[in-house]
């Protein structure tokens, strides 16, 4: 595939993606725009852009790329989406009616009214740092794709790849925010959508087979193993431990993240936010087990034309995630090629675009107060907003770098390995806030006990094989670290005379 052909494409998606921004922003690009798109969302476009902003780059590359990892992981990743389905039943029975009783822009206000003050913003820095880890993490995987598909051929360095990305994001958010990121999102999900089903297609086609014997294919390869309950102890794969960790990183990642919530609470009721939630969930589902199959189709046709699973240039070890676009952009016409970085480009940007307006918006509301009458009302207001705005691209441009230098070869991992450190004091807020209706907070040792949270848990993970007869964790990690933060905010509760009303 040309590397030419694909920059001219990314160029004329690019300017589509900005020419939408202009239009949705053209009569009002103040800060209640930008922050929840003046509470005026379709319930209907919100439930189909979620799934670009949930799913992203990674789940478009490593998910079909883990499916025949030597570690042997075939279909178990779908044990993690039916957790996550529990996930959003619960974000959608639980929390969201909370947040709409309460009337909030950023979902950490509940914290402060609960908890106090301390508790409000250790939790809402909890979010900056998480979704700044997160949302850079998934950003690399596209960006390593890029470089080594299209930059690498004109000889641009990795970090003006990035420094490009992200200046390409912040020009089509930085005025219209949630308002434009909603159409831009809708947008880039019907993509993905799309070049699933028609990378299913191109890729049965040219294995010779026809969409029923493509499955059969596949049902009777050996990567669809689905349930693993062998090797409780040992396994990362065992049910129970995937099950249960979706379950939690899902509330975790979704039901307390502002960048996810915060589309929620651009709808008019909770019923319309409800709705979304329970048909987001659904497609998220079937969805999932599309790009699984895409991934064993992947490599059925790998080994029948002797390619390779793809190494990495530093290290020289095989990179599952590079498997995708080395089929897609090399071994396959120029129809797929493109339909695949269509694909890889809405999903990553699509999750992207939205983290950096939700960043924004909490670093405003929780740490500047605009939220408020007299801030929001302050000539330089929106001035504010745009510095706080770059900053945050800046910021993720660095972490980027960062991570790049690090070289982990295993994204996804990496991705709920962060998740289980850095959301899991949230976890345990939330959690206590909601079920220990009698007792407070010594507020100002909050930060404390969520700092020594994840350490401990750290601790607990490292030597969990001798500690617990052979044990090794997975994703329910995030639940472990969700109680050490429980315990220790019970150990500085104290009695109040009220019951909390929320």
């Amino acid at each position: 595939m040309s590397p030419s052909i694909l920059l001219c494409f990314l160029i004329g998606y690019f300017a589509v993606l900005i020419i939408i921004a202009f239009a949705t922003s053209r009569k009002s690009s103040d800060n209640s725009t930008f922050f929840l798109a003046n509470k005026n969302s379709k319930w209907y476009l919100v439930a189909f852009g979620m799934i670009g902003t949930a799913l992203s780059g990674v789940t478009f590359i490593s998910v079909p790329g883990e499916v025949g990892a030597p570690a042997g992981n075939q279909f178990q990743y779908f044990q993690f989406v039916l957790g996550n389905a529990v996930g959003f039943i619960i974000i959608a029975t639980v929390l969201l009616p909370l947040y709409y009783r309460m009337n909030l822009t950023s979902i950490y206000s509940y914290i402060e009214q609960r908890l106090g003050y301390y508790s409000y913003k250790t939790s809402a820095f909890i979010f900056l740092v998480s979704r700044t880890l997160g949302s850079a993490t998934r950003l690399y995987l596209v960006v390593i794709v890029l470089q080594r598909f299209i930059f690498d051929n004109y000889g641009v360095p990795f970090w003006a790849t990035v420094l490009i990305s992200l200046g390409l994001i912040w020009s089509y958010t930085f005025k219209g925010g949630l308002k434009t990121i909603i159409i831009t999102d809708t947008l880039q999900t019907f993509f993905l959508v799309l070049s699933v089903f028609l990378t299913l297609y191109f890729v049965t086609d040219s294995l010779n087979l026809s969409i029923g014997q493509a499955f059969e294919t596949i049902k009777n390869s050996s990567y669809s193993k689905i349930f693993f309950f062998e090797d409780f102890l040992s396994s990362k794969f065992y049910f129970s431990k995937q099950f249960i960790g979706g379950v939690f990183v899902t509330i975790a990642m979704t039901g307390l993240d502002q960048d996810l919530m915060q589309k929620n609470l651009s709808m008019k009721t909770i019923g319309e936010a409800q709705k979304n939630m329970f048909t987001f969930t659904g497609i998220f589902v079937v969805l999932n087990i599309f790009f699984l199959s895409v991934g064993a189709l992947l490599y059925i046709f790998a080994t029948k034309n002797g390619i390779a699973i793809p190494l990495d240039h530093v290290t020289g070890n095989p990179r599952t995630d590079l498997l995708f676009p080395e089929i897609a952009l090399n071994h396959l016409t120029t129809i797929p090629a493109i339909v695949f970085m269509l694909g890889l480009t809405a999903a990553t940007f699509a999750t992207t675009d939205s983290a950096l307006t939700a960043l924004t918006t909490s670093f405003c509301v929780d740490f500047l107060g605009m939220n408020k009458k007299e801030n929001a009302e302050k000539p330089d207001a929106v001035k504010k907003r745009h510095t706080v705005h770059i900053a945050f691209s800046i910021l993720m441009f660095l972490v980027i770098l960062m991570i790049n230098a690090l070289n982990s070869s295993s994204v996804v991992s990496l991705i709920f390995l962060i998740a289980s450190y850095t959301y899991g004091p949230l976890l345990g807020l939330y959690s206590f806030g909601l079920f220990v209706k009698s007792r407070g907070l010594h507020d100002k040792l909050v930060p404390i006990v969520c700092i020594v949270a994840p350490v401990i848990c750290y601790l607990v993970a490292s030597n969990a094989e001798k500690l617990l007869g052979g044990y090794v964790f997975s994703v329910e990690l995030i639940l472990i670290n969700g109680f050490i933060t429980f315990m220790g905010l019970l150990l500085i509760s104290k009695k109040t005379d009220q019951q909390t009303r929320f």
